[in-house]
């Protein structure tokens, strides 16, 4: 983005206070409905359904039926933290052989069907309301079918979007006479009937409904009629690390939300200055890579997460960071877009949940007749032969989605967070948990802080961090502490200075959860997000 866009005007906003209930999104329709859902007697799965649904009509650009989602919870006071796995596997079809004979050398990213794995979003949602929703499914889902059949106003986000796909003939709920513009009314009259067939809670009406058709028609060879009919979202156990006296909760693998946790636990063992320091930043970078520079190495559907976040593992690596500078890493010895959204009722119950694209409008691919985009989460496998997560028939891609929650010492809930922006979401997290958990700082403050985030050096898609390991690229966003981009250079950093309040540095929300009062960020960086609560 140019140094005269949009996002340049914007301010930090200050935090929201509610005492009832709190969501925060990208969209603040999406966010309203959520809001509506607590005051109806919802849970907060409740809201976060409903708020996700709204985004998956409003926000294709970024995520949508078509894609994944996950989810990690906190129930309420003295019940376990859980995740939901809605993430969706390879079809039957999925040969690596044949796509190495094609000439590929890693996954295609668009526009083929390998890029696309069976949707999860859907199961998603039905998993999260049949275990802790209250109100009816086909309620929660009123909102977005309302604005799906009636429309809805384009976002700025969305109008500027759309010249990526514009030349796709499914593409059409999108053209506008006269143009999209910000404030154009959308509608997405075969999202609403996706949403009215999984409204009677039935995954059959929507995996084997229009959605299911379409899907297959665009994914001949790669997916068959009875991948669809494998649920895709199951419940597992979160997994977690202590830093700065709370725990930090987030998914398993196939997520990379350890790398959240594992960077926490390193970054709350060491002695951080000021977060205008440029010590600051180097610390909390040195502690990314260190816990990030083997990610394409060990993450894949099967890795142990309890390996992975094990002490013995990260205790070297915390020893190893020198506060005077940048550590020597490589590349390992052996060697887009997405939506978050946090909600919190009444009874504490907390929802970490982010749906996701992939990149920007996903795959290219769109099921006909419905028009809804599917992702390209695909790409996140190898074609390394014997690699564990090479591209193979019902696994699960290496995802960069990271849902994140925190408890205090005796379990209750502390916050929830989550963001966008592929490889550098637990980045971004571990610096949002560093300035809510060591520097005291509320979450407008947080979310609106300077940030930065590590990238590939050379052309980037955000999904290639760690190509070379642990050689990374600092990008710092233009509203960065004045004090960070010389500080990080003499320690030995690549910095790259960018733009203020640009998006390229995510969409974060955060809700600190305090006994009688909840306090909420979302990120002004997202022109549309919004603060709701009661």
């Amino acid at each position: 983005m140019s140094a005269q866009g949009p996002f340049e005007q914007l301010q930090p906003v200050p935090s929201r206070f509610a005492p009832a209930g709190m969501v925060c999104a990208v969209d603040h329709l999406a966010a309203g409905a959520g809001v509506d859902a607590l005051r109806r007697g919802g849970t907060a799965a409740d809201a976060a359904v409903a708020t996700s649904a709204v985004l998956a009509v409003t926000t294709q650009h970024m995520c949508g039926l078509g894609g994944d989602l996950w989810a990690v919870v906190h129930p309420g006071p003295g019940q376990e933290v859980v995740a939901l796995n809605a993430s969706g596997r390879a079809g039957s079809g999925a040969d690596p052989d044949r796509l190495r004979a094609e000439g590929h050398l890693t996954m295609p990213a668009s526009d083929h069907p390998a890029a696309v794995t069976v949707p999860g979003c859907a199961d998603g949602w039905l998993a999260l309301h049949a275990r802790f929703g209250r109100l009816p499914l086909a309620e929660v889902l009123a909102a977005a079918r309302r604005y799906a059949f009636e429309g809805f106003p384009a976002s700025p986000g969305l109008a500027a979007a759309f010249d990526r796909v514009a030349d796709l003939t499914e593409a059409e709920d999108y053209r506008i006479p006269g143009g999209l513009c910000p404030g154009s009314i959308v509608r997405r009259s075969g999202v609403g009937r996706a949403l009215d067939a999984i409204a009677t809670g039935d995954r059959a009406a929507f995996y084997r409904g229009e959605l299911g058709e379409g899907f297959l028609a665009v994914t001949a060879g790669e997916h068959t009629a009875e991948d669809l009919d494998r649920p895709q979202a199951d419940w597992v156990a979160a997994v977690g690390a202590g830093a700065w006296g709370h725990r930090i909760w987030t998914a398993p693998p196939n997520s990379q939300g350890y790398l959240t946790a594992a960077a926490a636990w390193i970054a709350g063992g060491l002695d951080l200055p000021d977060p205008h320091d440029p010590g600051w930043a180097h610390l909390l970078i040195e502690a990314s890579r260190q816990a990030a520079h083997d990610r394409l190495l060990v993450l894949h559907d099967s890795a142990d997460a309890g390996e992975l976040l094990s002490p013995a593992r990260l205790a070297p690596r915390r020893a190893a960071i020198d506060p005077r500078r940048a550590g020597a890493l490589g590349v390992p010895t052996g060697a887009g877009d997405t939506i978050a959204l946090c909600a919190v009722d009444g009874d504490r119950m907390g929802v970490s949940l982010i749906q996701s694209n992939a990149s920007g409008w996903g795959s290219r691919l769109i099921a006909p007749g419905s028009r809804i985009f599917l992702h390209n989460r695909g790409q996140g496998f190898s074609l390394e032969p014997g690699h564990p997560a090479e591209y193979r028939p019902g696994r699960r891609p290496p995802h960069t989605l990271c849902p994140t929650l925190v408890t205090r010492p005796d379990g209750s809930l502390r916050a929830v967070l989550g963001t966008m922006g592929a490889d550098a979401q637990p980045q971004i997290l571990l610096q949002l948990l560093a300035r809510l958990l060591a520097a005291g700082e509320d979450p407008g403050e947080a979310v609106a802080a300077g940030r930065f985030t590590l990238g590939a050096a050379g052309p980037s898609g955000g999904f290639d961090t760690w190509r070379a390991g642990g050689r990374v690229q600092v990008h710092l966003e233009g509203n960065a502490p004045e004090a960070w981009a010389a500080g990080l250079r003499d320690r030995g950093h690549d910095v790259v200075v960018g733009d203020a309040w640009s998006g390229e540095w995510g969409h974060a929300h955060l809700i600190d959860a305090g006994l009688t009062t909840l306090a909420g960020g979302s990120d002004p960086r997202a022109t549309a997000g919004a603060v709701e609560g009661w």
